[in-house]
């Protein structure tokens, strides 16, 4: 047996909310969406290159609070990124970890923590 892709649910309860959050600032984008009736919850798939997410307004989905972690290639660019939008909600920071990544940590609107990373390269590691 083989295990493959992950993909979190991650509970929301505003859908103008997260859209400003995951669409307008971060820069995902959204996959696909579905509504059982019209009035009825949201629940839908975002994405931005690799990383997948769900968001459900259903409330047997899952529970805010979720904690993910989002590796990156170039979490300096997308710090930069996020700064020049000047969101009002975060202004998220940069931090060295002691077990050897670099990182930036992000609440939505829903108390859910988007983590994101990137492993050091040491300098000897560059040399090799």
């Amino acid at each position: 047996m083989g295990l493959s892709k992950t993909t979190p649910i991650l509970r929301i309860f505003d859908e103008t909310r997260a859209r400003e959050f995951y669409m307008d600032f971060l820069g995902f984008s959204v996959d696909w969406e579905h509504r059982f009736e019209e009035d009825l919850p949201l629940y839908m798939q975002i994405s931005k290159d690799d990383c997948v997410l769900h968001l459900s307004e259903h409330h047997g989905d899952c529970s805010s609070g979720a904690a993910v972690r989002i590796e990156t290639d170039n979490l300096d660019g997308f710090h930069q990124d996020l700064a020049g939008k000047c969101y009002r909600y975060s202004r998220p920071g940069m931090e060295n970890t002691p077990w050897g990544t670099r990182e930036m940590s992000i609440r939505d609107p829903f108390f859910n923590r988007l983590t994101f990373f990137e492993t050091i390269t040491t300098r000897e590691e560059k040399n090799d």
